[in-house]
């Protein structure tokens, strides 16, 4: 079967993305408006982009029924900084809480009962629940489409500081069993991580 994207309404794009990218990471992002009220949003358009710098990226999507931008990106805009706090099955409800499109005056910590903890870098607070999260500052923010629903923007960070609870942190590495990180699928669909295949590869050619 083929698809034309030009040939389908959003919602039917959309359906095809989630539905194949496959598990995506989650990014629960933590900012703070200009007045000075907390926001935090999961985002699972999310990933690495280099080590050096450490350099992350999300995408926050134009709501799909008006258009409007995400408090996330206006308060990123306006700050310049944020926190992506990576999220464990223990507070995945509390997650899922704060997804909903909220007005700007809601402060989703309270909502959700979630912890709201200073960071040291920046004056965004991270999340206390979470195992690891990032100090960001940002780089650039890059719009994408022409402004329509459905349409949105990447927002490229630089990472200032990691936090990594010494539980999940085992000579260098990260213990992806004590984490217990979700990935994101379709619908109301999650993955855990607690089946894997481990497939060697070169770094090198011989």
């Amino acid at each position: 079967m083929k698809f034309d994207p030009n040939e389908l309404k959003f919602s039917e794009v959309h359906k095809l993305m989630i539905g194949s990218i496959v598990p995506r990471p989650i990014a629960f992002v933590s900012t703070v408006s200009k007045s000075g009220r907390n926001n935090i949003a999961p985002f699972s358009y999310f990933n690495g982009v280099c080590s050096k710098p450490p350099t992350i990226m999300f995408a926050p999507a134009r709501r799909g029924w008006d258009g409007k931008e995400k408090d996330t990106l206006t308060n990123i805009r306006d700050n310049k900084e944020f926190v992506i706090n990576m999220v464990s099955e223990n507070f995945a409800e509390k997650m899922v809480s704060c997804s909903t499109d909220f007005d700007s005056d809601v402060d989703e910590f309270q909502i959700s009962g979630l912890t709201p903890q200073q960071s040291e870098k920046i004056s965004t607070p991270r999340l206390k629940e979470s195992k690891i999260s990032f100090e960001c500052k940002l780089n650039q923010i890059v719009e994408i489409g022409k402004g329509d629903a459905g349409s949105g923007f990447i927002v490229i960070g630089t990472i200032v500081l990691f936090h990594i609870d010494k539980s999940v942190y085992k000579d260098g590495h990260i213990l992806l069993d004590k984490l217990e990180t979700l990935g994101r699928l379709a619908g109301n669909s999650y993955t855990r991580l607690n089946d894997r295949i481990d497939i060697a590869r070169k770094i090198k050619p011989k």
